[in-house]
């Protein structure tokens, strides 16, 4: 066999083949799966047809208490657990926090006009459709599969999440930083509904010298605040502001979500019995560190695949606040990743790593610790390790 035969056109289609064949066969299994939850009352509803409570809750709950002119109430813990009761009809052990912005509760209300049930189906499939839209739009009709088949969206869809919406909103900003860099920035602005995932674009950004986004992003997030002000009043702001440091106490001192949920370096330090101030330095260096690679890479001439992916795997390690479901933004790493490799040619390291990968996402639960935060270092390993690989980038010009 020829060395043509084997670098050439005909192993890149068949990468790209193989890699739509894995996507389709695991979301035909994920379709059966959740299919069955359901009948056995495991899925949206119990054996008696009730609805179940999961993380949508919290955002229906809140929808309805700022419908009914009480937008501050939905952080409070008391009166918003209240609200989810009501929403399922029937009490449940845990509690679904409210923790985010004001400017969420536009979408919270939007969706509380709808019955529960048809709300967070809405929910779901809705930001699917975006995350699926901004895989296509990297990875052409082998993301779509990719997408589809990312092991963390089955964790998303059974959580009532929205990692979907937030995979979709790094995914669309990275797409379009490029070519519509205003675009790109109304992404990045709406990406603040979840702060701790957009900590490494501004020094990125500047690093790159990308103003426009950086003006439209901040002109979006400043819009959203005032709108909600005006909407929702001072009192949701207040209450934001008061409650945050209580959530930020159970959740990373007490371990009210429980440590080994948590898929960041902070997590895994606590999760095995180190100290919170441990847990901080070991994530603040590893944060740093992080950084400090980012902007060099995005400063060198590197291809701009290799800067997107290692910018979107680096937003989930850089927070100590992330979560399984949160993980589906590692399927746009992996698609810029593959985007870069099927050019020439998808390597066998790339395609133990991805596997890799993905099988630790699906171990979870099963496996109760932090195979989230090891899916996400091997996803970025392999971004540095293609970086490297493909040889030493200067620093662009005038940088």
């Amino acid at each position: 066999m020829s060395q043509a035969t084997i670098s050439g056109p005909a192993p890149e289609f068949s990468a790209a083949r193989t890699i739509r064949l894995i996507g389709l066969t695991l979301a035909l299994g994920y379709l059966v799966l959740l299919g069955g939850a359901y009948l056995q009352g495991e899925f949206l509803t119990d054996r008696q047809r009730a609805p179940i409570a999961n993380d949508f809750v919290n955002v229906w709950a809140a929808g309805q208490l700022a419908r009914n002119g009480h937008a501050a109430d939905s952080y409070d813990w008391s009166t918003h657990k209240a609200a989810e009761i009501r929403a399922v009809g029937h009490d449940f052990p845990t509690y679904y926090g409210w923790h985010y912005p004001p400017f969420f509760l536009f979408v919270a209300v939007a969706l509380a006009t709808l019955p529960f049930l048809t709300a967070a189906i809405v929910s779901l499939m809705a930001s699917f459709a975006a995350y699926v839209a901004a895989m296509a739009a990297i990875l052409g009709r082998t993301g779509i599969f990719l997408a589809v088949g990312f092991p963390a969206a089955i964790w998303n869809i059974t959580a009532g999440q929205n990692g979907f919406l937030t995979a979709a909103l790094i995914g669309g900003t990275l797409t379009l930083l490029e070519r519509r860099p205003v675009l790109a920035g109304l992404c990045l602005g709406l990406l603040t509904y979840k702060p701790q995932f957009g900590l490494l674009f501004p020094l990125v950004l500047i690093a790159d010298r990308r103003w426009t986004t950086i003006a439209v992003a901040a002109v979006v997030a400043l819009a959203l605040s005032a709108l909600a002000w005006l909407a929702f009043g001072t009192a949701s702001f207040a209450a934001f502001l008061h409650w945050m440091p209580i959530t930020s106490r159970a959740v990373f001192g007490e371990g009210a979500a429980d440590f080994s949920r948590l898929q960041s370096l902070f997590g895994l330090v606590r999760a095995h019995g180190g100290s919170e101030a441990l847990g901080w330095i070991v994530q603040g260096a590893a944060s740093l560190a992080l950084a400090v690679f980012l902007v060099a890479l995005w400063r060198s001439t590197a291809p701009y695949e290799l800067k997107a992916a290692a910018l979107a795997a680096g937003a989930m390690l850089v927070t100590p606040y992330v979560y399984m479901y949160d993980l589906i933004v590692l399927a746009i790493a992996a698609a810029f990743l593959l985007r870069l490799a099927l050019r020439g040619a998808v390597t066998a390291i790339e395609i133990v790593g991805l596997g890799t990968a993905g099988a630790l996402i699906l171990s979870f639960p099963y496996v109760k610790n932090q195979v989230g935060l090891a899916a996400a270092l091997i996803v970025f390993a392999l971004v540095v390790w293609r970086a490297f690989s493909s040889g030493p980038h200067s620093s662009s010009p005038g940088a």
